[in-house]
């Protein structure tokens, strides 16, 4: 994992770093590794040049939460309500477009992130402010909506779903004792943790990026384990 954690910093700093970061690495590929990407574009995965060209030169989408479920949602219904999603509930199957539920509260599946990088944005997006009860406790609470949801973030893109993901943390000590508790965990276990806030802190944001994906997403392989250069399977680390 990449893992940058910016001081001083908002949601909105870090999905602009993060954005400024991936930009930067596919600009910087189609130049030092042009005979590659060109060779992968004619072997493997034809528009792959022409993809990438427009994720180095194209502001990324935004979308929160919300709103990406009601557009999961009204796409999920419209399939439903077709001749052949009926026939798929009269079967017992999911009769809309995804196999997963869509509603506010759950967590993103693959093939919901796949949909909106795909289909309805087709290219980067970020998706924001995600309800509480998904995220981690250590994740910032939005004031404006008493804590409903949090300032976390995932990066979405296509062929993957998400690369990158982040938050601003909480630093409110009060805040992230009452969290620890409400999550059922010791606050006594976090003591290192809740003294950085006790003794000085500064609003800060960070993300991580996984690697293998970044390389995934840049050659445009299908299958991570191709980009993988020591494989990882269970069983496979022995001691």
């Amino acid at each position: 994992m990449i893992e940058p954690e910016l001081a001083f910093a908002s949601l909105p700093d870090a999905m602009a770093s993060a954005e400024s970061y991936l930009r930067t690495v596919v600009g910087s590929a189609l130049v030092t590794c042009a005979t590659d990407l060109e060779y992968l574009d004619k072997t493997f995965q034809p528009g792959l040049v022409d993809a990438l060209t427009a994720v180095a030169s194209k502001p990324f989408a935004r979308l929160a939460y919300t709103e990406a479920i009601d557009i999961l949602a009204a796409a999920d219904a419209a399939v439903a309500n077709t001749k052949a999603g009926k026939k798929r509930a009269a079967k017992g199957k999911p009769a809309g477009l995804f196999e997963f539920p869509v509603a506010w509260g759950v967590d993103l599946a693959s093939e919901h992130e796949r949909y909106l990088a795909e289909v309805h944005v087709g290219g980067p997006v970020f998706v924001y402010n995600y309800p509480a009860a998904i995220k981690a406790w250590y994740m910032r609470e939005n004031r404006a909506d008493g804590g409903k949801t949090v300032e976390a973030m995932d990066l979405l893109v296509p062929g993957i779903g998400e690369l990158v993901g982040g938050s601003a943390r909480e630093d409110d000590l009060a805040v992230c004792e009452r969290k620890l508790r409400d999550g059922g965990l010791e606050v006594d276990g976090y003591g290192w943790y809740l003294d950085l806030r006790r003794y000085g802190s500064v609003p800060h944001a960070g993300y991580g990026v996984g690697f293998e994906r970044l390389v995934q997403f840049v050659t445009g392989m299908e299958n991570i384990r191709d980009v993988i250069p020591f494989p990882r399977y269970p069983g496979s680390a022995e001691f």
